[in-house]
């Protein structure tokens, strides 16, 4: 019996029996009138058989309802104890199963890194000596060649030094030479420039001397004549 089966029993249950408590008040009403008692008998006898077999019928059913509700009830629950069971027993078993391939390859995984790491260290070690066994050779003939050089640098800047001293040593002694030589030269001609100058100043001084003693006679003359009234052109 469906859900909608059920509430409608039930509702015609409750529908019958507050018809059935109705009648009694109509039964009374028509009592009061001038009606004929048979038909109203009849009627209210028929009226309860009904409601009496309807009653029975919704009760009926609603046990019937109720009986295949449980028994449904009863049997899903089985059905699902049951599924829920076999499901648990699956997963039990599909998690062992999981755990003992997880186990397993985890165990698997942990070898291949452990060998993986060990050749690796192994590579890694044998590079590393060699790369140093390189790294110490090429220092070594890197301080080799660095050593040789730097004596054959110090050879030739100290060849460049001397040659370059003894550049400097003879050009400075050359230009000492010149500068000298320069030197005694000026002199020579200021020295003789003096004398041409004071030779020229005397004799201007003389010439200028006697210009003037000149000048002063020919004056002092010319004063005398000029007093004396005396003209002696």
């Amino acid at each position: 019996m469906s859900r909608d089966s059920f509430h409608t029993a039930v509702m015609s249950m409750v529908g019958a029996a507050v018809f059935a408590l109705t009648l009694p008040a109509a039964h009374a009403q028509q009592a009061d009138q001038p009606t004929q008692p048979g038909v109203v008998q009849r009627t209210w006898d028929s009226t309860r058989d009904g409601a009496d077999h309807a009653w029975d019928k919704t009760k009926s059913g609603t046990v019937n309802a109720w009986d295949k509700t449980r028994n449904g009830a009863d049997h899903a629950w089985d059905k699902t104890k049951s599924g829920t069971e076999k499901t648990w027993d699956k997963t039990r078993d599909g998690a062992d199963h999981a755990w003992d391939k997880t186990k397993s390859g985890t165990a698997n995984a942990w070898d291949k890194t452990r060998n993986g790491a060990d050749h690796a260290w192994d590579k890694t070690k044998s590079g590393t000596e060699k790369a140093w066994d390189k790294t110490r050779d090429g220092a070594d003939h890197a301080w080799d060649k660095t050593k040789s050089g730097t004596v054959n640098a110090w050879d030739k800047t100290r060849n460049g030094a001397d040659h370059a001293w003894d550049k400097t040593k003879s050009g400075t002694e050359k230009a000492w030479d010149k500068t000298r030589d320069g030197s005694e030269h000026a002199w020579d001609k200021t020295k003789s420039g003096t004398k041409d100058a004071a030779q020229h100043v005397g004799q201007w001084g003389s010439s200028a001397g006697k210009a003037v003693g000149n000048f002063g006679q020919d004056v002092g003359h010319d004063i005398h004549n000029t007093f004396s009234g005396s003209d002696n052109k």
